[in-house]
């Protein structure tokens, strides 16, 4: 089992940056591919933003944010990343990592992450 906290959210101007954390609890995390995925309010469905398998090989991304986010991971602080530049006020969300088993791919679905965090939020001011 593993835990997971965001952090790194916050307040961002049209066209700013932020880089979101993820940190890891557990001795085995290494065997999880991590997605980050965002909600823009509640009631909506959670979108998938980025992915990144067990040893960062193999990432995937929306299309939406394609060539703005860039995700990494660091398996010695056990830490994923989310690097976002060229923020848009589409972009305000609550942003959750997650982690999947599927540790050999970069897991698109939902449904293919058995553990999140509680979210970090992410405001972009036009």
């Amino acid at each position: 089992q593993v835990q997971l906290a965001e952090s790194g959210g916050g307040l961002v101007q049209y066209g700013g940056s932020l880089r979101l954390s993820c940190a890891a609890s557990g001795r085995t995390f290494g065997n999880y591919a991590m997605g980050w995925f965002r909600q823009a309010a509640p009631g909506k469905a959670r979108e998938f933003v980025a992915a990144i398998n067990w040893n960062g090989g193999n990432t995937d991304y929306a299309g939406s944010v394609k060539g703005r986010f860039t995700i990494s991971r660091d398996n010695n602080k056990k830490t994923v990343y989310l690097q976002m530049s060229s923020l848009k006020p589409e972009d305000t969300a609550v942003y959750y990592c997650g982690a999947s088993t599927r540790y050999y791919s970069a897991p698109y679905s939902e449904d293919d992450y058995a553990y999140w965090g509680q979210g970090t939020p992410v405001t972009v001011s036009s």
